[in-house]
């Protein structure tokens, strides 16, 4: 019978982010979690933010990150499949990952089932009724022309500019709001609204960098991954229960 019996979900690593040195350090512990997670992981769904910047140029990528995509190519090489999500940190994914790895990447939403139950799974970003800002950039940071463009600029300054991005992130000043509320929170809401139309089992979300697990109705439950810069929370699912967990712990 296979050991591989766990899936596992969880998202906003902001590998790369300011200051360099503590993200260093955060990609050695996701190591060390990955290393942990290989013995019985069926799948593993990166879902969004894993990087703080990305763009992969025709024939460059953001420099870094070796251990933890080395880790991630050892657990491809065992059979493990692997899906990244794209975050909006992360949006400009497009062949690499997919071409070194065997990885699976999502645009937007994807829609899976596992053991007769269905999950909805989206890095979370521009879903719900607010953020109206956000959601006119993604269309524009998303856009064929706006990728070309970028592309136009050397390494050295977009890679550059991105870096100036980070240094001015939420994550890098602190910023983290708690628990707003049922009727403030946008992917709870988002959620709720989605269930009263298609039903899924369980919702699935990183972005909002709070771990939090929600029941919606009687039959559904919200999941927020939570982040690694300070929870280090991820999810998973054995065949029967889903579950919240803190790496810290270990």
């Amino acid at each position: 019978m296979s050991t591989k019996t766990t899936v596992y979900f969880a998202s906003d690593f902001h590998l790369g982010a300011y200051p360099l040195s503590a993200s260093k350090l955060r990609e050695k512990r996701i190591v060390s979690w990955l290393d942990h997670i290989k013995q019985d992981a069926k799948a593993l769904y990166l879902m969004g933010d894993i990087f703080d910047f990305w763009f992969e140029y025709k024939t460059v990528v953001p420099k870094g990150y070796i251990r933890f995509l080395g880790k991630l190519a050892e657990l491809a090489d065992l059979g493990i499949p692997i899906t990244f999500f794209k975050g909006n940190h992360d949006m400009w994914m497009f062949g690499y990952l997919k071409e070194e790895l065997n990885a699976t990447i999502i645009d937007n939403e994807q829609v899976i089932e596992l053991d007769g139950k269905r999950f909805y799974l989206h890095h979370g970003d521009g879903l719900g009724p607010g953020d109206r800002k956000y959601k006119f950039l993604k269309k524009i940071f998303r856009s064929p022309l706006c990728q070309w463009l970028f592309a136009r600029l050397h390494p050295n300054l977009g890679i550059g500019i991105a870096t100036l991005w980070s240094k001015q992130s939420r994550l890098a000043s602190g910023e983290n709001d708690g628990f707003l509320g049922e009727d403030k929170e946008w992917l709870y809401q988002y959620a709720s609204s989605l269930e009263k139309t298609d039903h899924h089992d369980y919702y699935i979300f990183g972005h909002r960098h709070l771990p939090y697990d929600l029941p919606i109705g009687n039959q559904s439950r919200i999941i927020n991954l939570g982040e690694w810069v300070n929870y280090e929370t991820y999810v998973t699912w054995d065949g029967q229960q889903l579950t919240l967990h803190n790496w810290k712990a270990h």
